[in-house]
């Protein structure tokens, strides 16, 4: 009894600190739904229900220290049936097999691929030969033929290869058929035909109308401000990156500037505060309404309506949506008189995205944006009740930027590298000559561009705009032009960044000393991290067949010096591998004949790439594996890995003598079982 009396009196001494706590259970509780191996039923999610309701009507009936046990496996339980909710109410159709043929739909979005095509997204798909039922809801192509000037709105064709969306390219890594699912996206794929506008853009939906006069302002935007400073403003007014060159981008995220891309907190921040400090100020200035009316709640209020307006314009995608509820929270506590910044707005933000998108926990914005919320919120909490000696006026903003820029970053960083496998090793000098102009110069002037538009003066505000984003083009060249800009991190194992969030959740949220226990899990993911290039795969195969990738003492050799590059950049990047595909494919040993021979994992790897070199492999041996592109059946007792017994286990990965698959590691999920169909090619019509 003595130790469960000192758990509930720790307990009751945190009271009043614990609702931070709410969305981090939730969130276990959407993790452990995701990390499952089998799809749940209806008989788990009936027990979760009725565990959870159990703990919370006893958390009631008997508040103290254990009730906030009883909240905590409540809010797990609702996590884990939320997401559950969601990923059954996004089933749709999903292509069954590779598609060739007519192509028409109605264009909802546009974007860029990675290989810089214009990329648009498509619904009210028709496909030659596939009837309604089996259609997918929506479609995804890059344009690599010629293209009139596209709208959301208008209705397209063109002929395209279409294929299921992907798993992932090696077991444990990135699973795109998952986030497709809850993107709606039936099917990817691309063309080099041309494409024919059907029908121009219509009224259509609200939603299709908003888009219209999205890309309207796009168009405006790069009209007055054309190349990559017109792009880089209407990403930040409209959300359209489209208009940004290869080279810009790349320049943005090796100074780790590429966050200024993105319609996130900070953007939506700052323009709220600035409506916000624009409005009061201005009704500051009448006396008799500054005397009689509620000043600060009424820009409040302003600050919303111009957010939401924000949000419409930008196109509503999940980054912006959850900078959205973020900066609403913080503008809803100055209605009801409460802190605006603070560690329960935070949460109350998160506990709102993950309820309405629980899938956005996986993804590096979710992640990113709280990390660097709730570090900052935390930090500068500490310096507010800290007995720090004053400073003079001109160096408090000064210490602030400094401050916030590097809580940001260290915050941020161990994400970004997890996800990206990328360090920007001068991010912080990039971030503290850019971030303080978009407060003072971008936004405000995007802000007086929006005023004067009505009256066809928006190019003043945009060719102030064009002035400070000049600037942070011009940082990002310079900077990611020293030497060693960019540093190169391999993947943490899965485990590492889930246990490093906690520790450091631990550090910022426990009240008291023993908050420094979280420091222990952080240390002991770092340490696990700083191993994990020793524990890469020894060889991993990719799921078409087209490329396999062997570990050697000079780093990964790869099979193909061209062909599969986004497989080849992905398996590079998570070993932290700078090399590029043809540096890579050197490292692979010469030898005769089509198909390609090594020595690892214990097996003598064949790669056989081609029809050609199928017909030359005419037998092999036990001990050997096989790889191939193209169906093969060789005798001889060997392992064999082609394309229809990889759409069974998708990528895989071999090291000392054990092999592990995609499938196995991805289990039966919605997302992932097979749609049915037998592989099948349709001609263009």
């Amino acid at each position: 009894m003595g130790i469960l009396a000192r758990i509930d009196a720790v307990l009751l001494g945190q009271r009043g600190h614990l609702f931070p706590w709410a969305p981090v259970c939730f969130g276990l509780g959407i993790a452990t739904y995701f990390a499952l191996r089998s799809e749940p039923g209806l008989p788990e999610y009936a027990g979760l229900v009725a565990l959870g309701a159990v703990c919370a009507g006893a958390s009631l009936r008997r508040p103290g220290g254990w009730a906030a046990l009883g909240w905590a496996v409540a809010l797990m339980a609702a996590g884990f049936c939320i997401a559950g909710l969601r990923a059954q109410a996004k089933t749709a159709p999903v292509l069954g097999w590779r598609y060739y043929g007519p192509v028409e739909g109605r264009v909802v979005a546009m974007d860029r691929s990675a290989s810089d095509a214009l990329r648009v997204t498509l619904d009210r798909v028709v496909l030659a030969g596939v009837p309604p039922e089996a259609r997918p809801g929506r479609v995804r192509i890059s344009l690599h033929g010629s293209a009139p000037a596209l709208a959301p709105g208008q209705m397209i064709m063109t002929s395209a290869h279409l294929s299921p969306p992907g798993g992932p390219v090696e077991p444990g890594g990135f699973d795109f058929r998952r986030h497709a699912w809850f993107m709606g996206l039936g099917a990817v794929g691309y063309t080099r035909s041309p494409t024919l506008t059907v029908s121009p853009a219509g009224a259509g939906r609200a939603g299709v109308r908003v888009a219209v006069l999205r890309m309207a302002a796009s168009n405006r935007v790069r009209a007055v401000l054309p190349g990559d400073v017109g792009g880089f403003a209407a990403a930040v007014t409209t959300g359209d990156r489209s208009g940004m060159g290869r080279d810009a981008l790349d320049a943005l995220r090796a100074s780790n500037l590429a966050h200024l891309l993105a319609i996130s907190g900070l953007h939506m921040g700052l323009l709220a505060g600035f409506v916000f400090g624009a409005v009061r100020m201005a009704l500051a200035l009448v006396p008799p309404v500054a005397l009689r009316w509620p000043v600060r709640k009424i820009a409040a209020v302003a600050a919303l309506l111009a957010a939401a307006v924000y949000l419409a314009l930008s196109g509503g995608n999940v980054a912006t949506e959850r900078a959205f509820v973020m900066a609403a929270v913080a503008l809803c506590a100055v209605l009801v008189d409460r802190r605006a910044f603070s560690l329960r707005a935070v949460a109350m933000a998160a506990l709102i995205v993950l309820a309405l998108r629980p899938e956005a926990l996986l993804g590096p914005g979710f992640q990113m944006s709280f990390a660097a919320t709730t570090a900052l919120v935390a930090v500068f909490g500490w310096i507010r009740d800290a007995d720090l000696p004053a400073l003079p006026a001109w160096a408090r903003p000064v210490l602030g930027v400094v401050i916030s820029s590097a809580v940001a970053g260290a915050a941020t960083g161990p994400v970004g590298a997890a996800h990206f496998n990328t360090l920007a090793h001068y991010g912080l000098p990039a971030n503290l000559a850019s971030v303080p102009l978009m407060g003072v110069l971008v936004i405000p002037a995007a802000v007086l561009a929006a005023c004067l538009a009505p009256f066809g003066f928006e190019a003043v505000g945009l060719h102030l705009m064009g002035i400070g984003l000049r600037w942070i083009l011009g940082v990002a060249t310079f900077v990611s032009g020293l030497d060693g800009a960019q540093g190169r991190v391999a993947a943490p194992p899965g485990w590492v960044l889930p246990v490093l969030a906690l520790g450091l959740l631990w550090l910022m949220l426990w009240q008291g000393r023993a908050r420094c226990a979280g420091l222990a899990p952080a240390a002991l993911a770092l340490v696990a991290w700083g191993w994990a290039g020793a524990d890469r795969p020894e060889v991993l195969v990719a799921d078409t067949g087209a490329l396999v990738g062997v570990m050697t003492e000079t780093g990964r050799a790869l099979s193909k010096p061209r062909g599969s590059g986004f497989i080849a950049g992905v398996w590079l990047e998570n070993d932290g591998d700078g090399a590029t595909q043809e540096r890579a494919a050197a490292r692979w040993p010469e030898g005769d004949g089509r198909v390609r021979r090594i020595l690892a994992g214990g097996h003598e790897i064949l790669h056989v790439s081609g029809k050609r070199a199928a017909r030359s492999l005419e037998t092999c041996r036990p001990g050997q594996v096989v790889v191939a592109s193209v169906p093969v059946d060789p005798p001889g007792g060997c392992i064999v890995y082609d394309p229809p017994r990889l759409r069974q286990t998708g990528s895989i990965a071999i090291s000392g003598g054990v092999t592990v698959t995609a499938r196995q590691v991805s289990g039966d999920r919605l997302w992932n079982r097979p749609a049915g169909g037998r592989a099948r090619v349709m001609a263009a019509q």
